[in-house]
């Protein structure tokens, strides 16, 4: 028999939600069948499933050892917290407290892994947690801690990392709803100097992971929005942009600006391949420059060193 007490990183969720983390070798219907038999109970009672579990509740599952251990996966989970604790976690930490970690995330570093030898801010933030005393053997197995937000590799600056269910929840509503107001900077080639909001239509091609911009619907398409502001002209040939996301689709800010005709500097893939070898830029100059909470709360990453060329 195993019993499991309920902590804060795990509370606030459907009691089938939390099992299916637990045991993620069991299929639905094996758990429902074992609540049904209470080999499954919450607080000593027979449960459905549906129950919204709290910090304090106790889980009891009657099984044995060995089934415990083939439902629950644990020689996997066992491995791959151990990988993870290995991993170099030289994060740089904006802010932090019980429920997440503003990290400020270099260019050429992934958001979160594609491919299981791939090696991202998200795991090094999890090792982090390991090598913190924060995150044990044993919670690891319930829950993964996670980046809530993904950047592209080579875009710097604010990841959102949860620390438990409940800020996983909280902040991938914000994120959704839009409720927090996401800044970026960038540096743009050519000269502007005021500031506009742009609409327009994404579509993306899943073959070469890159996306089009048009100013009038597709089948495919779906709809942007950017704002953006000259905080300082560089010149007559480049200029320093804050840019406001409101819509958050992939590549949107180096797409859109590009099909203005004022791409990032240093993007390859959208931007201009001769000014970008002329100026020997190192990465796009594109950074998620700071975060606002719809409670005030305010969070800033400063810019990137390759910034500093230019400014």
């Amino acid at each position: 028999m195993k019993e499991l007490k309920i902590d804060k990183k795990d509370s606030n969720q459907r009691f089938d939600k939390f099992l299916k983390r637990v045991l993620p070798n069991a299929s639905t219907s094996f758990i429902y069948k074992m609540l049904r038999k209470k080999n499954i109970t919450l607080n000593e009672k027979k449960a459905d499933g549906s129950e919204k579990i709290n910090k304090g509740d106790v889980v009891k599952i009657w099984f044995s050892d060995e089934t415990f251990a083939k439902m629950a996966g644990e020689s996997e989970k066992d491995e791959l917290y151990y990988s993870i604790k290995e991993m170099s976690h030289d994060i740089s930490i904006v802010f932090e407290d019980d429920d997440m970690i503003i990290i400020n995330k270099p260019a050429g570093i992934k958001s979160q892994k594609d491919s299981p030898s791939d090696i991202s801010i998200n795991e090094m933030a999890i090792s982090y947690m390991i090598s913190s005393g924060q995150l044990s053997e044993e919670s690891f197995k319930h829950f993964h801690p996670s980046v809530c937000n993904r950047l592209d590799r080579n875009t710097s600056g604010i990841v959102l990392f949860a620390k438990n269910l409940h800020a996983a929840q909280s902040l991938g509503e914000a994120l959704k709803d839009r409720s927090c107001k996401k800044l970026y900077r960038a540096i743009v080639i050519g000269k502007i100097d005021s500031k506009q909001q742009i609409d327009g239509f994404l579509s993306k091609d899943e073959a070469t992971n890159k996306v089009s911009i048009t100013k009038t619907e597709t089948h495919d398409s779906k709809p942007i929005k950017t704002a953006y502001s000259p905080i300082k002209n560089i010149g007559e040939n480049f200029t320093l942009l804050e840019i406001h996301l409101i819509t958050g689709r992939t590549h949107q800010i180096r797409a859109h600006l590009a099909s203005i005709g004022h791409p990032i500097l240093g993007d390859n893939k959208y931007g201009n391949t001769i000014i970008n070898k002329e100026q020997k830029v190192r990465g796009q100059l594109l950074h998620a420059y700071s975060i606002e909470f719809s409670d005030g709360r305010k969070y800033v990453c400063d810019l990137p060193e390759e910034f500093n060329g230019y400014l």
